[in-house]
């Protein structure tokens, strides 16, 4: 019996010295894995650190580089000012859409001329004047606007001043009897119980006229073409006639309507027509200043 239990212990001993024997070279593996696991860690956790600091001592140079001082800034404005300057559109050459122009043609009032001063109204001379003449003016346009104020394009809106003068006819300045200047004789009249002669006034003539100032709004077509028809919707004239009416009446204010066209044919010449109608609300102390004129002109642009 004795024999038996020492036997199993003998047993038991010799199992767990191999047991042993077994397991303290595998705890061994494992503590060395571990320990060379950790260090890797640790390298890993430094190369980690140092490319952090890396990227942020590079993102503060890239921004300190990036931060524009005083004379960058500077440049930078030059350059955005050259570069707006070289975007820009280039303005074209302006045309030269003023003119001035100088007139001539035909003129006709709608009403001859029949009174006093005109060898009118008298004995045996009631005749009116002739009442077609010629006309000579002058004027200038200004131009206002190239759109019709944003309504049509290539319509110009110009302002036209301009001045003519109307030939009409001549009459005597005094009246006839039968065909005699009895108020013109230059033989002398006999006064009885007078001693001395008494003459009348000398023969003359009288120039049946018109002046007449206006300013009107001028609506051009076809801008930037040589061919440019236009027309005057209204505008302002004052006439003065000569000589005076029976009412010693001189002046008489109305309406003027005009249409025409000029070409351009070379440069800043031009030619054009038109034709011109004046109204008037009233006459002037019986003197009708109504009528037309239609001719030609040369303009200058300018």
């Amino acid at each position: 019996m004795i024999n038996k239990t020492k036997l199993a212990l003998g047993i038991a001993t010799a199992t767990l010295t191999m047991a042993g024997a077994l397991v303290s070279p595998q705890a061994m593996a494992l503590s060395k894995a571990d320990r060379v696991a950790e260090a890797a860690n640790n390298k890993v956790d430094a190369l980690e650190a140092q490319m952090q600091a890396m990227q942020a001592e590079l993102s503060r140079l890239k921004a300190a580089a990036n931060r524009p001082s005083a004379d960058a800034g500077k440049v930078q404005e030059l350059d955005q000012w050259m570069n707006s300057v070289k975007s820009a559109p280039k303005e074209a050459k302006r045309s030269k859409d003023n003119m001035v122009f100088f007139r001539g043609g035909f003129a006709h009032m709608n009403k001859g001329r029949n009174d006093l001063l005109t060898g009118g109204q008298t004995i045996l001379n009631s005749g009116t004047t002739d009442k077609s003449g010629y006309d000579l003016g002058a004027g200038f346009d200004f131009s206002l606007n190239d759109d019709l104020f944003g309504l049509m394009d290539n319509t110009e809106v110009l302002a036209e001043l301009m001045f003519e003068y109307k030939n009409y006819d001549k009459r005597s300045s005094q009246a006839t009897v039968l065909g005699t200047n009895t108020l013109c004789a230059t033989s002398a009249l006999t006064v009885p119980g007078a001693n001395a002669n008494i003459t009348g006034p000398d023969c003359g003539k009288v120039t049946v006229s018109q002046f007449t100032l206006s300013a009107a709004p001028k609506v051009k077509f076809m801008k930037g073409s040589a061919l440019r028809p236009w027309v005057i919707p209204v505008g302002l004239a004052m006439h003065v006639i000569s000589p005076p009416s029976n009412g010693v009446t001189v002046f008489n204010p109305g309406a003027m309507f005009a249409l025409g066209a000029d070409y351009k044919i070379w440069k800043d010449i031009y030619v054009g027509a038109d034709a011109r109608y004046h109204w008037t609300a009233n006459n002037a102390d019986g003197v009708n200043t109504d009528g037309y004129t239609a001719g030609g002109y040369l303009g200058l642009g300018f």
